[in-house]
């Protein structure tokens, strides 16, 4: 079955936007690029973004609303009608002050879902507070497990904005439309961008509680502290990432590596901890003898689990990215299309619901 860019599924999904930074631009433009049809609300105080929130923006329209007024009020809640979601992404109590509180809203349009999303919650003693990705990111426990062993660093902000706020939020949404095809009635969606963090790290939670997980940085599987999943910088400055969990994966690293013999007499062993420390340093030492794209090519034909550490240019003319149309041009810049990709209804590779009696 093969997926295509064309099919839209939210098509015919009417989406107010408050326009905002962070998480609620970039859940509008996901929801815009599956195919509802997305309204920005912009104020007049609330100035240019500029090249930060630009290509979060693209491609939808936008009005202008002094929330402030009266006039504005009436404007906003009457674009409501017919909606089927308002998305604001405000400080808790903001939209009641300007009179556009959910409580207003879903008085006079019962069907929308009201969908909210903050840094802390509507509620809680933080929830007043400011913060960003960082912020959110390192209370929730999950800005701890990235980095060095000497020092957390955050990943961008990709972790609490975009991973625990924007995919939370738009699932949220989704849930809530679904339920209301059942109620007929809408409702208030919370999202809070330390709550998704959070949930980002169940699996490792529950690693902890069996004691397979450690609160020292660096020392676990996944956060670098197996060698057999890590970075390795090669010989023109580049780097390579590895994954080689499973047993075959790990033997196809090996192998690749031209390290199985030596591993063998030296008794370095994937399941012994111990041995870790020398495997590093032979796995690095091979590294080091070639370039990471040598390296990535070396390895594109077997389940080694080795991959190019690429940059954002280059992620963008990769092969297969490509080949998946992940890529495309808007408004001049290359930008990620909104994923996932869809069959569509009219594929023929989809069995067909039976119209007669069995």
């Amino acid at each position: 079955m093969t997926g295509h860019l064309g099919h839209q599924p939210l098509r015919g999904i009417r989406v107010i936007e408050i326009d905002g930074i962070g998480p609620v631009p970039f859940a509008c433009r996901l929801m815009h690029g599956l195919g509802a049809d997305v309204l920005r609300i912009t104020r007049p105080d609330s100035g240019a973004f500029g090249e930060v929130g630009r290509a979060l923006t693209i491609g939808r329209p936008a009005h202008t609303v002094d929330l402030k007024t009266d006039a504005g009020r009436r404007e906003v809640l009457d674009l409501l009608r017919g909606a089927d979601v308002l998305v604001e992404g405000l400080r808790p109590g903001a939209m009641e002050r300007l009179g556009l509180g959910p409580r207003e809203v879903l008085r006079r349009h019962p069907k929308v879902v009201y969908a909210r999303m903050t840094g802390w919650g509507q509620d809680g003693p933080l929830a007043q507070r400011a913060g960003h990705d960082i912020t959110y990111a390192a209370l929730a426990g999950a800005l701890h497990l990235a980095g060095s062993p000497e020092q957390p660093a955050p990943p961008a902000n990709l972790l609490a904005d975009f991973g625990g706020g924007s995919m939370f939020l738009v699932v949220g949404i989704l849930a809530a439309l679904l339920e209301r095809g059942r109620t007929g009635v809408g409702q208030v969606v919370d999202a809070a961008m330390v709550d998704g963090a959070a949930a980002l790290t169940t699996m490792l939670h529950g690693l902890l509680a069996q004691g397979l997980w450690s609160d020292r940085r660096g020392t676990n599987l996944l956060d670098g502290g197996a060698p057999f999943y890590s970075t390795y910088r090669c010989a023109d400055g580049g780097f390579i990432a590895v994954g080689a969990l499973e047993p075959h994966f790990y033997r196809a690293l090996v192998d690749g590596l031209g390290l199985g013999q030596r591993f063998a007499a030296e008794r370095v062993s994937q399941d012994d901890l111990s041995s870790w420390p020398r495997m590093r340093a032979a796995l690095a030492e091979v590294f080091a003898t070639r370039s990471r794209d040598e390296w990535a090519a070396h390895f594109a034909d077997t389940d080694g689990c080795v991959a190019p550490v690429l940059s954002l240019g280059e992620a963008a003319e990769h092969p297969h990215l490509q080949a998946r149309g992940v890529f495309g041009t808007e408004g001049g810049a290359s930008l990620p299309r909104v994923a996932p990709l869809f069959s569509g209804p009219d594929s023929v590779d989809l069995p067909r619901p039976s119209t007669g009696s069995s």
